[in-house]
């Protein structure tokens, strides 16, 4: 991804060589960070979803002030470490906090500048991302979520989040025409040992699923999924799994708040999300127990077809998810609570009273917020650790 950055030249006698150096500089730090810097006209400072300017040595504070009418909050400044760089940035964020605007330097060795930077890139990306992304409801909120009502017109408002509302009548109807466009996803399940008519309804739930999505231009969506139990006798796991391979977020029990926070994180990391219940907090070794019957195709290492857990119906994935780093993530629909633990996954479990994909996760600093301010149920897991990330992401996020 390239990025534009706005660029202060020194004006030192030997110009042209630091000029060199401070290019050989930004392509080393693009190389680390895996994104381009590459210097723009002031114009087109305007367009990029977050706003650097690289300080190019002392001197260049004037500068700065025939720049700064194009620059727009949060105002990030970079500096190589020479030719007074450091010095020059230190002055302009003085300038800068005078005047009550968000800025700050970015300072430090390339390695933790590079991993510094791409974070905050993904930050103001996902942020603007969200400005008109569309998630959809089919039907209300299971009973049970007592907490998990929104309203719509406050999450546009606060996150930039368009929600939809589509009926249960409508999803039956999509059913009821039985079918399914065939991909890689449905062709390894068919494959798999299960009984092919209990398959098909399954693949058929996911073919209506997805022409809404298409239908309603949905970049994720949630299901009342236990109202299928009884007209259908299936469930929604494997059309969730299946669509969250895809790309589109999908989440279960109509359960908004955890599909804006699967949205969330699964943008900032780019990671396949696996939306869980916790089932048991261990409190002594700091471990907590998630399970649930769905999780993306493309999240685990290995996985077999069993029943969804509460109803013996359907199809589901009892999943193995690779031991090792992981993250423990929630926010409210509107974004303004959030709890997010880097931790570990050190066991796939395979229990007989937890729903199919089961995993014990230590989280080492503790688990008493989840027992007094909790957050709802569902909480959201990705492999790998990102809790540096989403705290850049509600640093920034109004």
């Amino acid at each position: 991804m390239k990025i534009g950055i706005g660029y202060l030249q020194s004006m030192n006698a030997d110009m042209e060589d630091r000029n060199v150096l401070n290019r050989n500089y930004l392509e080393e730090l693009s190389r680390r960070c895996g994104h381009t810097l590459e210097i723009v006209q002031p114009e087109a400072l305007k367009e990029e979803a977050m706003t650097v300017v690289f300080v190019g040595g002392g001197g260049t504070e004037g500068r700065f002030l025939k720049l700064e009418p194009y620059l727009k909050e949060p105002i990030f400044l970079l500096t190589s470490g020479e030719n007074n760089s450091l010095a020059a940035s230190m002055e302009i964020l003085s300038y800068l906090r005078q005047k009550g605007v968000q800025a700050e330097i970015l300072h430090g060795d390339l390695d933790d500048m590079a991993a510094r930077l791409s974070d905050l890139v993904q930050v103001f990306k996902v942020e603007k991302e969200l400005q008109g992304l569309r998630l959809g409801s089919v039907g209300d909120p299971s009973d049970w979520l007592i907490s998990s009502h929104v309203d719509a017109d406050q999450v546009r408002e606060k996150t930039g989040i368009e929600l939809v509302s589509i009926s249960m009548e409508e999803f039956f109807a999509e059913i009821e025409k039985h079918q399914v466009e065939e991909n890689e996803y449905t062709r390894l399940l068919r494959s798999q040992a299960w009984p092919q008519a209990e398959m098909q309804k399954s693949l058929e739930i996911y073919g209506a699923l997805k022409r809404l999505c298409q239908k309603y231009q949905l970049n994720g969506v949630t299901v009342r999924c236990f109202d299928l139990l009884g007209p259908v006798k299936s469930t929604g796991c494997l059309a969730l799994a299946i669509l969250n391979a895809e790309g589109i977020y999908g989440g279960c029990e109509g359960d908004m708040p955890s599909l804006i926070a699967m949205t969330l994180i699964g943008k900032l990391t780019d990671q396949p999300v696996f939306m869980c219940n916790p089932s048991r907090i261990l409190s002594q070794p700091k471990q907590i127990i998630f399970a649930h019957c769905t999780l993306p195709l493309t999240m685990p290492s290995a996985f077999r077809l069993m029943t969804h857990f509460e109803s013996d119906l359907g199809v589901a994935l009892a999943g193995r998810l690779r031991e090792g780093e992981a993250t423990v993530f929630k926010c409210s629909a509107l974004m303004d609570r959030y709890f997010v633990q880097d931790g570990e996954i050190v066991e796939n479990l395979n229990e007989k009273h937890l729903c199919r994909t089961q995993i014990r996760v230590s989280l080492p600093q503790g688990l008493e917020t989840l027992l007094k301010e909790p957050i709802g149920n569902h909480h959201l897991i990705v492999l790998g650790h990102y809790a540096s990330r989403v705290q850049e992401f509600f640093r920034f996020h109004h």
